[in-house]
């Protein structure tokens, strides 16, 4: 059995660590494993911390009213014209984007049924960039005027991303759970930083099967993870998986991570009091105050326009996590 690095950081990230080898490289690397409870490596050969975020099951369909996991059917990729707003998307299962000729066709031979995580982080980061939605995450109820797409839900608005049976919106309350999700991840990643005493990383890793579907442009948009460059940002799949076996194969490499791990620190998120400042900061797009210069060489980020009823809301639903991770709730 792989060691555990600690409570909520296991043999998993242990395993990962191993495959990718922080502690074997002078960059400053970050590895992540995004799931409902994501587990965070950051270091190099100086020095390797660790921690666990609570980002919840939203990046896993759940939460999401027309969430699922990833399976045909499911909406996998997302495209919103920022003129028209209309989207394309592409469903697993069907090679053809929505616009092409012959795509409903193929569809119908399975269905479209939700919108599975990777669709999820890029139709919110495509509202964004799109002007659909502001930085706070808020819905801007005037684009119903330029686009029937817009449409409104109570007191709040949806943005209708297919029109078919069944229809498949994304809410208010959706984007209110992947800013929730996102920015417990970003703030714990932004804590790591800080023990680490660095204001960027040279590289991120994305571990896990869902890691794998996550296009970096749009984790970057979105505010799910610091700004690197693009070129350095990479999936590495099932790296837990690779370092079991590595372990398993080879003595020196059991040797190595098991000695490796008691030089692992674990940082506690939930006894750190300036998490909930990072939280708060991490729950706007990409963020409040860290500038992304990488990402704005490939993508023009709108401009700020903050709501000041979601700011409030915001700071609400901080005071709130920290409660509850005091409580003992959220680890």
């Amino acid at each position: 059995m792989l060691p555990c690095i600690a409570g909520h950081v296991g043999a998993d990230a242990a395993g990962a660590t191993l495959s990718e080898g922080p502690y074997r490289q002078d960059k400053m690397m970050l590895l992540v494993d995004v799931g409902t409870n994501a587990e965070i490596v950051l270091g190099n050969r100086e020095r390797v911390v660790a921690a666990s975020s609570p980002t919840g099951p939203a990046f896993e369909g759940a939460e999401i009213s027309c969430g699922q996991r990833a399976a045909p059917g499911a909406i996998e990729r997302v495209r919103i014209d920022p003129v028209t707003l209309e989207p394309k998307y592409r469903v697993i299962g069907v090679d053809k984007w929505s616009d092409e000729e012959g795509f409903e066709d193929d569809a119908a031979k399975i269905g479209v049924t939700g919108i599975c995580g990777s669709a999820i982080i890029e139709v919110v980061a495509e509202m964004y960039l799109s002007g659909v939605i502001s930085e706070d995450g808020v819905v801007d109820g005037a684009m119903a005027e330029k686009s029937h797409r817009i449409i409104a839900n109570g007191r709040t608005f949806s943005y209708l991303l297919r029109d078919g049976e069944p229809k498949i919106t994304v809410t208010q309350n959706d984007i209110r759970a992947i800013q929730l999700a996102k920015a417990a991840l970003y703030a714990g990643i932004k804590l790591l930083m800080e023990k680490q005493g660095v204001d960027k990383v040279d590289t991120i890793r994305f571990a896990g099967a869902f890691g794998s579907f996550i296009d970096p442009k749009y984790a970057m948009v979105l505010g799910l993870i610091p700004d690197c460059e693009l070129t350095e940002v990479k999936a590495v799949g099932n790296a837990a998986g690779t370092g079991a076996l590595m372990a398993l194969l080879n003595r020196d490499h059991r040797r190595e991570i098991e000695a490796t791990v008691k030089k692992i620190e674990k940082i506690e998120t939930a006894l750190e009091p300036h998490f909930q400042q990072l939280f708060i900061d991490a729950m706007a797009m990409p963020n409040k105050v860290d500038p992304f210069p990488e990402l704005a060489k490939v993508v023009t980020l709108p401009e700020k326009r903050r709501s000041l009823r979601m700011a409030a809301k915001t700071a609400a639903a901080a005071d709130a996590a920290a409660a509850e991770r005091r409580r003992g709730r959220i680890r």
